[in-house]
């Protein structure tokens, strides 16, 4: 995924969405069920990225009621930044004693939604990098199913990792060991996308797979940070995916299509692209007339405008550079999934702040019970006989009574 996570990642921020943790400390203290809300496997396909530790995480909820998105890719698991076997959340939190991720999860559930969760990315140290075979590594990522319930897993195979023939040996083989021991479950496998389709190291990784016999839900490749400008070369880059995908594994178009996903980075992306909502709906478009497998796209915490809206020519982590409403990618994968996004009502126009129609407060005017004034910004109303008695001064017995902020 984004470039930008290698430097904008590493500042983890305590804005993780709290909703439900309550609920699910409660679900843990009585062992109350916590099972994934059953989705389709086109919802999967449909999950943009969210992280939910960094870049000022959006409210899961939020987004929800304002798209009708139900599922969400939850980024990322790494191994310790101290080296070792074990999953954590960006290499810092492990998920054997997470309850944070765990909380957000839960909330999406209890909405009626659900999430993926994809491990490696653009940086940090791989759990295929450290773990010693294919065997631990699907051990190490059998722990994140275990604790999640999860129904989907995203393989995010780029650099530096996709370098090494060993550690992306240990991924597909894990991802092909999950697969067998997770009956349903949806893979997909993101790797980086150039103008023919991906490059050495994504096809060595294409080889890989057909070499140990796995085949995922879905190839992704991300076509962007590669000289792309525009939708145009992002369906071509599409289309010869599709032919590399035919002569490695000896698909015809329709299968290959079948198996074969894009994964887009809304707004600005890390060398200077721009990509328009208008350049979603056109790879949305042919997504759905070859229907490809998945459509997804980096990320839910970018989907919002900045301020200034060009972010003075700026990529960011959490928003998009360009000129948008708040969600407005996320409704394409809510296309993708096969749903119509809600229609937003215009909200109305609430009266100017700090403006008091009822007139100020006087120290020497007489009141009688009824008359308004204004103090403090604020509306209050006599409730009987009054001369120079400030209003808020005596509390609840008072003779005024507080109408609220004006």
């Amino acid at each position: 995924m984004s470039r930008l996570r290698a430097l904008l990642c590493g500042a983890a921020t305590a804005a993780l969405a709290t909703a439900g943790l309550g609920a699910f400390a409660a679900q843990q203290a009585s062992g109350a069920s916590t099972d994934a809300t059953a989705l389709s496997n086109r919802w999967y396909a449909a999950a943009p990225y969210l992280m939910p530790h960094d870049n000022n995480p959006p409210d899961a909820g939020a987004i929800m009621d304002a798209t009708g998105l139900k599922a969400f890719q939850l980024a990322f698991v790494l191994a310790p930044n101290g080296g070792g076997c074990s999953p954590t959340w960006d290499g810092t939190s492990p998920v054997s004693s997470d309850t944070a991720v765990a909380s957000v999860i839960s909330a999406i559930r209890a909405k009626g939604g659900d999430v993926s969760v994809s491990i490696g990315g653009y940086g940090g140290t791989k759990l295929g990098q450290t773990c010693s075979d294919a065997a631990s590594t699907a051990a190490a990522y059998q722990q994140v199913i275990t604790k999640y319930q999860l129904k989907a897993i995203d393989f995010d195979l780029e650099e530096p990792e996709y370098e090494n023939a060993t550690a992306i040996a240990h991924e597909i083989g894990a991802a092909k060991i999950l697969q067998q021991n997770n009956p349903g479950l949806y893979v997909s496998v993101t790797t980086a996308g150039t103008a023919d389709g991906t490059g050495w190291f994504g096809k060595q990784m294409l080889n890989e797979a057909k070499s140990q016999g796995f085949t995922p839900n879905n190839f992704s490749i991300m076509p962007f940070d590669g000289g792309f400008n525009g939708s145009a070369a992002q369906t071509s880059a599409l289309t010869n995916f599709n032919s590399v995908l035919q002569s490695t594994f000896g698909w015809d178009a329709a299968t290959a299509y079948a198996h074969e996903g894009f994964s887009g980075m809304n707004g600005r992306s890390d060398t200077g692209e721009y990509f328009s909502q208008a350049d979603f709906q056109t790879v949305l478009d042919y997504a759905t007339s070859h229907h490809m497998d998945r459509f997804t796209f980096w990320s839910l915490n970018r989907d919002r405008q900045c301020t200034p809206p060009d972010n003075n020519g700026q990529t960011s982590g959490t928003c998009s550079s360009v000129a948008q409403s708040d969600w407005d990618f996320a409704k394409y994968s809510v296309k993708f999934a096969g749903v119509t996004p809600p229609t937003t009502t215009p909200p109305t126009t609430p009266p100017p702040g700090g403006s008091c129609t009822a007139a100020a407060w006087s120290s020497s005017a007489v009141y009688t019970a009824g008359n308004t004034v204004s103090y403090g910004g604020h509306t209050w109303k006599a409730k009987w006989w009054t001369q120079n008695e400030t209003p808020g001064t005596t509390g609840e017995w008072g003779v005024w009574q507080d109408l609220g902020a004006c």
